[in-house]
């Protein structure tokens, strides 16, 4: 599809909006920014929560489409995570579809699948199968059953209402991977980007499930979906490899938070601080 002029980037206060908000307007993207929280330096932004519906319908409304970042991105109470991820999520939804927007790309996660054994067995930097796209969910956390339900939310949406969504399985967004264990899911802010425009614009996406990372030596997940968008990864994690195992050691297979692709939030999520 042409690529779209105006965007809504909701969670655009964010680590990985705040990261996206520096690098799409290169792509020709007129932001239009949305968080819960106030925006330095962005006057124009619309502070709202996803519970309000008559600020998301004024939000979405005239946009060509939305990046959907906004909600809880750790683990919380159940009774949180439904309030922000997934009724947040479906009262974004339906915004777009009572305005006409006809392309969401979604924020999902790798704690979508994150009980799912990691492929390397004793070899975790050198896999010899990958993950695929299609593997079964298996959620973490109630954090990762949110997004497991957005995905099913974007596949619902489209069969019913045709709107398309890409859902991104975000690995890591940093500037750099700080464990030994991001090293193969890591997602560097630049190849960020390049996805998020690769899903903005790719023809008829229907709902399509990427898994969103770099292109790691030591990946861990297959990046087919991701590359039949257009995505075409241009750094690697191994870079920051010998100083990450000097420091932390090579990962071990009698850890559970080294052997399952969830890593730590199978065993001991961070909780959200609010």
């Amino acid at each position: 599809m042409p690529a779209p002029r105006t965007v809504l980037l909701t969670g655009a206060a964010g680590g990985l909006g705040t990261l996206m908000r520096g690098l799409l307007p290169a792509y020709g993207y007129e932001l239009r920014l949305l968080d819960l929280l106030p925006i330095d330096g962005e006057p124009g932004a619309v502070t709202a929560d996803l519970g309000d519906k008559e600020a998301l319908r004024e939000a979405v409304r005239g946009v060509d489409a939305i990046i959907h970042l906004a909600g809880i991105s750790l683990e919380s109470t159940f009774e949180k995570i439904l309030k922000a991820n997934i009724e947040g999520t479906y009262n974004l939804y339906e915004a777009a579809r009572e305005e006409g927007v006809r392309r969401i790309v979604f924020a999902s996660s790798n704690h979508a699948v994150g009980y799912t054994p990691h492929p390397g067995g004793e070899a975790p930097h050198a896999p010899k199968t990958l993950i695929p796209i299609d593997t079964p969910r298996r959620p973490d956390t109630f954090y990762g059953l949110s997004k497991s339900f957005g995905e099913d939310l974007a596949q619902f949406y489209w069969d019913k209402h045709g709107l398309e969504t890409v859902s991104v399985r975000i690995g890591s967004c940093f500037m750099e991977p700080t464990s030994v264990r991001m090293l193969s899911v890591w997602m560097s802010p630049g190849d960020g980007a390049r996805l998020f425009h690769a899903a903005l614009t790719a023809e008829d996406v229907e709902h399509t499930v990427v898994y969103g990372s770099s292109a790691n030596t030591r990946l861990w997940w297959d990046l087919t979906t991701a590359r039949g968008l257009g995505y075409e990864p241009q750094d690697d994690s191994e870079q920051y490899a010998e100083k990450l195992i000097a420091e932390q050691g090579e990962l071990d297979p009698g850890n559970p938070d080294h052997t399952r692709l969830g890593g730590h939030f199978v065993t001991n999520p961070p909780v959200w601080p609010y």
